[in-house]
């Protein structure tokens, strides 16, 4: 933004200037006060006596307006209270939102009777409304029909004075009543969330109705409201949709210029209102577009600039450019309408969640001085006669210095007195009766959606609740000293207003951002830190450096061309791979944790710098948009620091010791093509690994980008290069060669499950760790906020063109919701205006297909089930079949192939069950359990669902993709997941690719078991000494029979060596003392981190909270060879872990499979016995045979094994998705109980429109449990 420097009082005028800002400051505070006593709030001294004459003739000016002002003054009464009772806008926000919103009476009785119960109708409520809150909760689901119509009647009396019905008697009168004092009205047009094409023509008609109303000159009209689905990225295409769109406004303007249509005093005037930082550039381009086309030459036409944005110096120097020239070239003049901006908590949460500095000031302080800054360099004599100024503040300290200001500069006309409809109407009556001119700004929304006001209101009662707020503080009777405090806070602001920053508070720019470690904002600086972790940043569209930045990126010339490494198809070729990778590894082991993670925050810095080439080949290849591939990128970013994070805790870890991986085999999908395959590249790397990537064909050309990126990241740091090595091998023989080859000890794989299925079948006793399919789901019920929920089932379903594994494709409406008009046709207004398109078109929404469809997804995008219905027909448009359309199929029945089969592209279903627990039932009913949703305001609701759902990453009023580093760590239950279940970007991953033994330098944390748990070890530790096991000295482990330990075998990322022998009990200790430590191990494991659902994100407006839940089934294979002890002590971790919690209603019972050889083991067999005598356990015997069908016909278990384990066990497994543990035993219940865990993230989002609720934080403590 570049503008001329515009002269200030610190470069244009002296100190003796009476027309400086400081000559008026104390004329500005004897008005204001005048004022403030004059409206009947203030009292008490401050004046002199010809102010005191001049409030005299105030007051006979305002004494003829008493009766008018009577139901205003209640109202403003009210109001004062409101903002003053603690609970007054959390109250009234949930009023509207969960009682006024929901289309479904008999779900807003529940609500009311929920808000209204106890104590909890807040004091600022009449005694008569208190008693009618408190009787309609009573009466409201006895009486629902009745009992709520009158309710959201009586609510929206009592905000009514702040949001009109549009249709009704009040803004008729309104208007009447303004046009005969001489008022304004400056009507903003409330409606449901523009999602699609059909709501914003509807918006923009509706706008265009009002221009034409005679009765209506004054219209603020908001880009978003009148043009949906605006793309950030693309910047000269939304210009373009605006321009074109926003015409028709002013060409009704235009012609009522000259009076002739209706013969109106004065013709309409638009303001070109702003809301949130992104709407800024946007918004000064469409003003300076229209107004300067010659049709609109004599038009005048406005736009609001936001005081609490430092941009807001340079937007009015650009302004006032730009009015100037128009006017010199015979144009009309213009007018800004100077505002404070309340949207500050919008933009904190926004900011927040991108990793973004907030864009507004940090403090009220700094945006009142502002204020003053920009009022003081645009009053002035060479401004006046191009560009009017609308003074729109309740704070009469700001507003007493424009009229004190443009009388001394001689520009009174320059200015227009604006404020809010509703709030302070005494004061409002004060300054019009000194000033002459008023505007009032003035929401209006239909009666029949008057929820859709809530981000209005939300906005004006967080704004005002804030106790430095001039509103708050003017109406604070409980202390007198608040307009004292007032006085002080304006005259800083006097002094400090040319020392507050001017210049933008974001200052990312990609473009600087190209050598290794350099970054543009603080947050980056902060990503890099090598002693905590901190998300990077996303790339932040609202900037122009940026966008210049996306415009490289998707020309041709960034192309980075076709693919150059050699298809492998030799098996010689993988075992020189191999050989070379096991060579590199020694050292790379030999560095350690911590210089493993040294090395790692280097190549971060490299991969951060090479963004571009990776979003350019993202885009060019599969042809991602650059809105779905950059926080890709970030997130890849954040694997590399997050697993060196990991790795440093891992060397810290008490009680174990690590031998990592020799060889990893990474094989990434196509979907994702740069976060996934280097989050696998750097976990294995992290624990120790070398890496080789056999990336999927479609992008082998994005893999050799990020491989060359990490490469150079290893050598840059002093590393081996070849510690990576893609080897781009065939779908035959030698890729087959590279995953089973005895070189290699574990392969991760995104994918399918049946390529998981596949990759096992070859060999069965070859660790794969799986993430693989889902078919996930988002439930909706009557309590929802049907535009927000509307919005994330578009978000979710079509995103990358639905080619995610965490797409929604099914979206479960219960009850009323599915009912709903509004929902579904906000659903499919937001699905159909979705522009479908190759990434390089930066106006992309969704980019097209990697692959044309397969035979699962062919069907779903062209063939219905009996019984289903298309509500948005998929189009194929292109001959390759790459590029379709987004697709709704209606009336999707439960257990129907839409139901349970993941398509993998642009298609939704929608279901639609009569009750949440049904919902639930359906959402848990397919075979996989990756991700899902659920959108209500109730957050019982949220609870009970939390409760039963079956997923690894569950979301909560909010999209269900997108999952982020550490905040939401991603990977599933049941068929979603194969391995060990630890998740990406979590805590445990890294671990998983090397063996834990016991040792180690660090001692471990031990706190005393449950009583319960003392019983069980005296009566396990009697059963061993009863069986002939030496458990109070000697040889702890040797028991009778005992044979090779649990460790024996390739465990789950282990070597086939690792196992240790017999009874591996620490030296010096005894069996006794080997089980009371893992005991009391498993006690502090509980307390610090199993029993602990922990947020580590710290957000504002959204919990992130890691979990663990039991798994549901927890079975234990004793098989022959077992050893008791190492027995003794798993069981008990098993135990231990059932405590965690699962499902609503249940506690997982551990199950003990013993082989028949392990029960003739005396020591066994009477371990066995005491669990079971204390109803812990159950216990069951099989045979191999019988225990190889139970594994094949129960699909995705996971099972601790001790002793042998067939290789029809193996094969069984690899066939149906279970994984059967094979790991040493531990005595760290760290690890020990992660076998018997489920790890779950759970992000909910907080905030409505900004607004974070007192009790929200209370809300996940009771829906967790905590």
């Amino acid at each position: 933004m570049t503008a001329t420097n515009h002269p200030t009082d610190a470069n244009a005028t002296s100190p003796a200037d009476p027309t400086t800002l400081e000559s008026v400051a104390d004329a500005a505070v004897e008005r204001a006060l005048r004022w403030w006593r004059d409206s009947g709030e203030g009292e008490g001294g401050g004046v002199g006596k010809q102010g005191e004459q001049d409030g005299q003739r105030l007051t006979d000016k305002i004494t003829g307006k008493i009766d008018r002002r009577d139901k205003a003054g209640h109202a403003a009464e009210q109001l004062a209270k409101l903002v003053h009772d603690p609970d007054g806008v959390d109250y009234t926000m949930a009023f509207v939102d969960q009682v006024a919103r929901p289309e479904d009476n008999a779900t807003a009785a529940r609500q009311l009777t929920k808000i209204t119960g106890g104590s909890s109708v807040p004091g600022f409520l009449s005694s008569l409304d208190r008693a009618a809150m408190r009787l309609g909760g009573a009466l409201a689901e006895r009486l629902p029909g009745i009992v709520m119509p009158v309710a959201r009647r009586r609510m929206r009396q009592l905000v009514g004075h702040l949001v009109l019905d549009s249709e009704g008697s009040a803004l008729r009168d309104l208007l009447s009543d303004a046009r005969s004092r001489g008022r304004q009205l400056n009507l903003n047009l409330l409606g449901e969330a523009v999602l699609g094409e059909r709501e914003a023509n509807r918006r923009l008609q509706d706008t265009m109705d009002l221009l034409r109303d005679p009765n209506v000159d004054y219209v603020s009209v908001k880009a978003s409201s009148v043009v949906s689905q605006l793309n950030p990225w693309d910047f000269d295409g939304s210009v373009d949709r605006l321009v074109e769109t926003l015409r028709p406004l002013y060409r009704i303007a235009a012609e009522e210029a000259g009076g002739t249509k209706s013969g109106r005093a004065r013709p309409p005037f638009i303001n070109l209102d702003m809301e949130e930082y992104h709407d800024l550039e946007l918004t000064l381009e469409v003003f300076e577009r229209i107004p300067g086309e010659e049709e609109f030459r004599h038009v005048e036409a406005g736009i609001v600039l936001q005081a609490y944005l430092p941009d807001s110096v340079a937007a009015l120097d650009r302004l006032l450019d730009f009015a100037a020239k128009r006017v010199a070239d015979g144009g009309a003049p213009l007018k800004v309408r100077l505002v404070k901006g309340a949207n500050l908590s919008m933009e904190t949460v926004s900011a927040d969640l991108h990793g973004w500095e907030r864009a507004p000031y940090a403090t009220k302080a700094e945006t009142d001085a502002n204020y003053l800054r920009l009022l003081d360099r645009v009053l002035r004599p060479e401004h006046a006669g191009h560009l009017r100024v609308g003074v729109a503040s309740h704070n009469l300290f700001s507003m007493a210095t424009a009229v004190e200001l443009a009388r001394a500069r001689g520009v009174e006309d320059q200015i227009d007195a604006e404020m809010l409809q509703g709030m302070a109407p005494t004061q409002q009556d004060a300054i019009e009766a000194d000033v002459g001119r008023l505007i009032l700004y003035t929401p209006v929304v239909d009666v029949r959606s008057f929820d859709v006001a809530v981000s209005y209101l939300v906005r004006r009662l967080e704004e005002n609740a804030a106790e430095e707020n001039f509103l708050h503080a003017m109406t604070d009777t409980g202390r007198r000293d608040a307009m004292d405090e007032q006085v002080e806070r304006f005259r800083d602001s006097v002094g400090d207003r040319n020392d507050v920053a001017a210049e933008p508070r974001r200052t990312q720019d990609r473009r600087a951002e190209r050598e290794p470690g350099t970054v543009t904002t603080p947050r980056a600086a902060d990503a890099q830190s090598t002693t905590t972790f901190a998300n990077e940043p996303d790339t932040d569209p609202a900037l122009p450096a940026n966008r210049e930045w996306a415009k490289s990126i998707v020309s041709a010339d960034a192309d980075p061309g076709p693919e150059t490494a050699p298809l492998i198809e030799d098996v010689a070729d993988v075992d020189g791979i191999v050989d070379r990778a096991a060579r590199v590894q020694v050292a790379w082991a030999d560095l350690g944790e911590d210089g493993r993670a040294d090395v790692l925050a280097t190549v971060g810095k490299r991969l951060a710098s090479r963004r571009a080439e990776l979003l350019a080949a993202a885009v060019h290849g599969p042809g991602k948009t650059i809105a779905e591939a950059d926080p890709e990128i970030s997130e890849a970013i954040d694997f590399v620091r997050y697993y060196a994070h990991c790795a440093r805790v891992l060397a810290d870890e008490p009680g174990v010791t690590f031998t990592p991986n020799r060889v990893t085999v990474v094989s990434p999908p196509w979907n994702f093509p740069v976060a996934i395959p280097v989050g696998g590249m750097v976990a294995a790397l992290a624990a120790g690994s070398a890496v080789i990537i056999s990336p999927a064909p479609q992008v082998v050309r994005i893999a050799e980008v990020a491989v060359a990126a990490l490469r150079d990241g290893l050598a840059d740091a002093g590393a081996d290069p070849d510690l990576i090595q893609l080897a781009n091998t065939d779908e035959g023989d030698a890729g087959r060669a590279l995953i089973t080859h005895d070189g290699v000890d574990a392969v991760i794989l995104t994918g399918a499950s049946e390529t998981a299925a596949l990759f096992r079948g070859w060999r069965p006793d070859r660790p794969v760790f799986a993430e693989t399919s889902g078919k996930n789901a988002i439930i909706v019920t009557p309590a929802a906020d049907p535009d927000l929920a509307a919005r994330d089932i578009v978000d979710s379903a079509f995103g990358h063109a639905g080619q995610k594994c965490s797409a929604g494709s099914l979206a479960i409406l219960v009850g009323a919701a599915g009912e709903s008009e509004r929902l579904m046709n906000q659903i499919l207004d937001a699905a159909s205006t979705l522009e479908v398109g190759h990434g390089r078109d930066l106006g992309t929404d969704m980019n097209p297909l990697v692959e044309a469809p397969g035979q699962k997804l062919e069907r779903g995008l062209t063939r219905l089930d009996p019984g289903e219905e298309w509500l948005l027909r998929p189009r194929k448009l292109d001959e390759e079949g790459l590029v379709w359309s987004p697709g709704i199929r209606d009336k999707v029945k439960p257990g129907s192939w839409f139901h349970e089969t993941e398509c993998f592209g642009p298609v939704l279903g929608i279901m639609r069950a009569p009750d949440l627990e049904t919902a639930i039932e359906w959402q848990n009913a397919v075979d996989f359990g990756l991700t899902g949703g659920i959108h209500t305001l109730d957050a019982d609701e949220v609870a009970f669902w939390l409760d039963r759902v079956e997923v690894g990453n569950a979301y909560v009023n909010r999209h269900i993709t997108g999952a982020i580093v550490r905040r939401q760590p991603f990977g599933g239950w049941k068929g979603s997941s194969v391995g060990p279940g630890a998740k990406a970007g979590g805590p445990n991953y890294v671990a998983q690719f090397g063996s834990l033994a016991d040792g180690g330098s660090h001692p471990l944390h031990i706190a005393p078991p449950s009583r319960a748990m003392g019983w069980v070890l005296r009566d396990v530790t009697a059963a061993l000494r009863d069986a002939g096991v030496r458990v109070d000295g000697g040889d702890a482990g040797a028991g009778s029979g005992s044979g090779s330990g649990a460790g024996s075998g390739a465990g789950a990322g282990s070597r086939a060596d690792a196992g240790s022998g017999a009874g591996a009990v620490s030296a010096g200790s005894t069996a006794a003392d080997y089980l009371t430590t893992a005991a009391g191990s498993d006690a502090m494991a509980l307390a610090s981190e199993f029993g602990r659902p922990r947020d580590e994100s710290g957000l504002i407006g959204e919990a992130n909270v890691f979990r663990y839940r039991a798994l549901p089934d927890p079975l234990i294979r004793v098989g022959a060879g077992s050893d008791p002890v190492k027995f003794a002590r798993t069981a008990p971790a098993a135990i231990a872990a059932a405590t965690v919690g699962g499902s609503v209603g249940t506690r997982p019972r551990p199950t003990m499979n013993l082989h028949p050889d392990a029960v003739d083991v005396e020591a066994v067999k009477a371990v066995a016995s005491a669990l079971e005598h204390h109803g812990l356990v159950e216990v069951e015997v099989m045979d191999d045979a019988a225990f190889e069908a139970r594994v094949r016909e129960t699909a995705s278990e996971r099972i601790r094994c001790l002793g042998d384990v067939t290789d029809g066990a193996l094969a069984a497994a690899a066939d149906n998705g279970s994984w059967l543990e094979r790991a040493e035993v531990l005595t760290s219940g760290r690890f020990e109980m992660l076998h018997y865990l489920r790890e779950q993230a759970i992000s909910w989002s907080l905030h409505r429109f900004g607004h974070v609720a007192k009790d929200a934080e209370d809300d996940v403590n009771r829906a967790l449990r905590k």
